[in-house]
């Protein structure tokens, strides 16, 4: 049986303990805990629903309980569920589950994260609810045909043109950090388009931006120090920070790795090749300055309807008593500018509209941000006149905000049609089958026509 919650281990019921603690700072690395841990759950015992294009995929308890967990497990079926996307009783796993990624991991890492997982995490016995996903994607047999088409099984292996450092920056980036799983575009099967590596992507309401080595839509004009800043505090000064998943992943995983690991996943992303979208005609990070505009204001009412507040009334109501009259942020530097900013230089303004609705909450071990939502305080309409008023004023001039953007981001994004489109695409592959078996009917037919009884 496994290990009761909150057992301790003993020598005669641990592996080595240097492999274990190896396999632990694995685990850290790949954050596996963000996606096995509901909230207000036990760590890896299941249970968070994650919202896909296909529908709600419910993740699973990975902790070594015998009765649902992984405990029965041996490391072959665990190296094939974190590799391959295929559990114990030969189930397919969904790619939410970022086993494409994670089939960069080394036979000896994956030896660790087993010690690891079945001799230091305390076993729960939870059952997760099951994954429902509609028809055609409930056959997880589908991931089997799937997979041949997009997974690569061939574990990492170094460039023996680059360093060390570039090749373990390379393998973190690539394989247990999975930066890929967000940060690059999907096709329509929902597999990463490997010529458009970290060019930026749709993460439900949130665009997980390009973290290619392009100087205008990607970090290409970011220092080393700014890659490792940015992944150990959360912000990179004068350039961005971070807010919605990526706060996720810098609080669970990447601001506990070490500086060597930080430098060396720095240096592989400096020659990530460029990615550049047509419209950024200068840095994401560099547009706007300080503006001000607000005195203007003084002595003049506020419209009767609360809609027809101006993008300059609007700022001085719920921006300027924090990041000051001309954006320039807070005194103490906690809160940034909005100028040189990310947030307010990208074309897409979907993760501007996602921080104005429900702000940023996140202060560890004296780093990151804090600001409140404005969801229940103000209206899409609100929200669209303000964002077009900081990015006219401190940001990029043009992107735009739309009271409908904001409308289908509050709501938690716009609507998939994959699943349509597979039940259609399904249908047409069974009329064309049905198309063809008749013709071949019909030519048997002809070449060998029945004759007369008798």
């Amino acid at each position: 049986m496994g290990m009761q919650a909150g057992m301790a281990m003993t020598p005669a019921s641990m592996a080595d303990t240097t492999d274990v603690q190896r396999g632990h700072y694995l685990a850290i690395a790949g954050d596996c805990v963000a996606c096995h841990t509901a909230v207000g759950g036990k760590p890896y015992a299941g249970g968070l629903s994650t919202m896909t294009p296909i529908g709600a995929v419910v993740s699973s308890n990975i902790t070594p309980s015998r009765l649902h967990g992984i405990g029965g497990y041996t490391e072959q079926q665990f190296s094939d569920a974190v590799r391959k996307g295929i559990r114990a009783d030969g189930a397919h796993l969904y790619p939410v589950m970022p086993y494409t990624e994670y089939a960069q991991l080394t036979d000896a890492d994956v030896k660790l994260l087993y010690a690891y997982f079945m001799h230091a995490v305390p076993a729960v016995d939870d059952k997760p609810p099951q994954t429902h996903l509609p028809f055609p994607f409930n056959l997880r047999l589908s991931m089997a045909g799937w997979n041949l088409l997009f997974l690569d099984r061939h574990p990492f292996v170094p460039n023996p043109a680059r360093t060390v450092q570039w090749n373990r920056g390379a393998y973190l980036v690539r394989g247990p950090a999975h930066c890929g799983t967000c940060h690059t575009p999907r096709n329509l099967l929902m597999a990463e388009t490997p010529s458009a590596a970290l060019a930026g992507s749709a993460v439900g309401t949130w665009f997980a931006p390009n973290i290619s080595n392009d100087v205008r839509s990607g970090i290409g004009n970011w220092s080393e120090q700014d890659i490792v800043d940015y992944l150990q505090l959360g912000h990179a000064p004068g350039k961005a920070q971070a807010a919605g998943p990526m706060v996720e992943a810098i609080d669970n995983s990447l601001r506990h790795l070490t500086p060597a690991d930080l430098h060396a996943m720095a240096v592989y992303l400096k020659t990530v090749p460029a990615h550049h979208d047509p419209g950024d005609t200068g840095s994401v990070d560099a547009w706007g300055s300080p503006y001000a505009d607000l005195a203007s204001l003084r002595g003049e009412s506020l419209p009767k309807d609360p809609q027809q507040m101006t993008g300059p009334q609007l700022y001085d109501a719920y921006c300027a008593s924090c990041h000051q009259d001309r954006g320039q942020g807070s005194f103490d530097g906690d809160l940034p500018p909005l100028f040189h900013n990310t947030a307010t230089g990208r074309l897409n303004t979907d993760n501007l509209v996602m921080v104005m609705l429900g702000g940023i909450d996140w202060r560890t071990d004296g780093s990151g941000t804090r600001m409140p939502g404005f969801a229940s305080a103000l209206s899409d309409r609100q929200i669209a006149t303000l964002g077009n008023y900081l990015t006219l004023h401190f940001g990029n001039p043009a992107a735009h905000v739309t009271p409908t953007q904001v409308a289908a981001l509050r709501a938690g994004g716009a609507p998939s049609h994959l699943v349509a489109l597979a039940r259609i695409g399904l249908l047409l592959a069974l009329m064309a089958i049905i198309a063809v078996a008749g013709w071949c009917v019909r030519r048997f037919r002809r070449r060998h026509p029945q004759r007369p009884a008798g």
